[in-house]
């Protein structure tokens, strides 16, 4: 493990790390915010799940999601999108490849050496940090946003009692019917060969369920609503009667201005489930 840098954080420790994965056979960076209790003990942990194009910087550096974090004694985990550097597969297409790995486990070449990020955020990266940082492996919440809103939700409903609760800021929620994050995934896993009831989380709320709170906020201006598809989340949580609640903001678009306007709710939102 190397220690990329450490800042003081609202009376925490924002550090960033980077350690050699063998979900994804390459180094990967994360970010990691302490809030000042860990100190004294473990703490409960979210992760934040970022969406195309991005690092684990973005939602570090933009959400705002440290002050809150601070006040509720709860960690944070910004996990990279993708597995990245020299000799990693890589797509001309924003939504294919680096930044883009969209939270499955490749099987189809040239991707399937690196491209793991279900395992690396579902399996490695969570044992990493409770063996080498005061967290605690009992409480665990999950968030993201788009891209990463899909694989919070996906990673939530998969594993009963690991999560808390979930959230979502813009997620992609219903993939097997949106051509445009369809085709990214097709070309991971091979088309025909996708478990959508694992990896659409329309389906995979009606075919798993989950056992906590889900939290959703959408912008009616994002400029992706389309693909996204909230309705069929929507749809999928009327059906099932699931405790879920679904906002649909008025006129803001898929940004961080957007993210970090609502991150107080979700913290919030977390730390009653982690410590209810």
């Amino acid at each position: 493990m190397e220690t990329v840098s450490e800042n003081k954080c609202f009376d925490g420790m924002q550090g960033v790390y980077r350690h050699a994965s063998d979900a994804c056979a390459c180094d990967m960076t994360f970010g990691l915010f302490l809030p000042a209790e860990a100190k004294d003990g473990p703490v409960p942990v979210l992760f934040y799940l970022s969406g195309l194009t991005c690092t684990h910087e973005n939602a570090m550096t933009k959400a705002g999601a440290q002050q809150w974090a601070a006040e509720q004694g709860i960690a944070l985990v910004f996990p990279d999108t993708s597995p990245r550097g020299e000799g990693i597969a890589d797509h001309e297409m924003y939504n294919l490849g680096t930044g883009a790995g969209f939270y499955v486990n490749a099987t189809q070449e040239p991707w399937a050496k690196n491209y793991k990020m279900w395992d690396y955020v579902a399996e490695e990266l969570p044992r990493l940090l409770v063996n080498n940082f005061a967290i605690d492996e009992e409480r665990q919440s999950i968030c993201g946003h788009s891209m990463g809103g899909h694989g919070a939700l996906t990673i939530a409903m998969a594993y009963p009692g690991r999560f808390a609760s979930v959230s979502a800021f813009a997620p992609i929620t219903h993939p097997s019917a949106s051509d445009w994050a369809k085709k990214p995934i097709h070309a991971y896993m091979g088309e025909g060969n996708v478990d959508w009831t694992r990896h659409d989380a329309s389906l995979s709320l009606r075919a798993n369920g989950f056992d906590g709170p889900i939290l959703v906020d959408q912008g009616t201006g994002d400029q992706f609503i389309d693909a996204l598809m909230p309705e069929a989340l929507a749809a999928a949580i009327t059906e099932t009667r699931h405790a879920g609640i679904i906002r649909m903001q008025k006129g803001y678009d898929h940004s961080y201005f957007f993210v970090s306007t609502f991150m107080e709710d979700h913290i919030a939102f977390h730390a009653e489930a982690l410590y209810g």
